[in-house]
């Protein structure tokens, strides 16, 4: 029988964020008292658990806890710059109601139909959609045989969860990832097929 090769991959969103509840998308914004804390909580929750690697988005709100938790536990980490958030256009630095009244047409094709519909003046979604698969594909393969820590964005987990499920696209504004959420796969790789992926745990 084939060997079979064993892949971790955790999935954990940053913190609340400084200036409170609004489309930060690719604006570099630092995280809260509060977002530090619900990230510290989040780790120690987990009991025991240790990583062989640590892998961030660029952004502050990502790297500057995975660079702190890297520190403490001495484990390495890479920094990933296609792990950046969507860019939302028009409504960055919009509190999401703002954006609502505004653009009502864009907003409601948006959430209605997120696969096909993108922010004004944003990243396109397939575009944000394929740079995200890509890049996950990409960390799963280099990390094959790892546990690895991956700290990144709500809807940047939103397109893995939908991608490594095999859920349309359009599915993903139905999915809940809270501050200091956690997502946990397994993936499992055997000489000859396509990975086979598991979620584990959502919390």
């Amino acid at each position: 029988m084939a060997k079979v090769t064993t892949t971790s991959i955790d999935l954990l969103r940053h913190g609340a964020c400084e200036g409170g509840e609004i489309f930060r998308g690719s604006t570099d914004v630092a995280l809260s008292d509060t977002g530090w804390q619900q990230m510290r909580d989040k780790v120690a929750s987990m009991g025991d658990v240790s990583w062989d690697s640590i892998v961030s988005s660029p952004l502050q709100r990502c790297q500057r806890f995975a660079e702190m938790l890297s520190t403490d536990r001495n484990t390495p980490i890479t920094v990933r710059e296609d792990l950046r958030e969507m860019h939302f256009g028009d409504w960055e630095g919009l509190a999401h109601d703002v954006a609502r009244k505004r653009f009502p047409q864009e907003w409601a094709d948006f959430w209605e139909s997120p696969a096909e519909a993108s922010p004004p003046n944003g990243e396109a979604m397939p575009d944000f959609c394929q740079r995200i698969t890509s890049e996950l594909e990409a960390i799963a393969e280099e990390h094959k045989g790892q546990s690895v820590l991956l700290v990144a964005h709500g809807a940047v987990i939103r397109v893995m969860i939908c991608h490594w499920l095999g859920m349309p696209m359009g599915a993903m504004t139905r999915l809940g990832v809270p501050y200091a959420g956690l997502t946990r796969f397994k993936v499992y790789h055997q000489e000859g097929k396509a990975p086979w992926v598991q979620l584990g745990s959502h919390y």
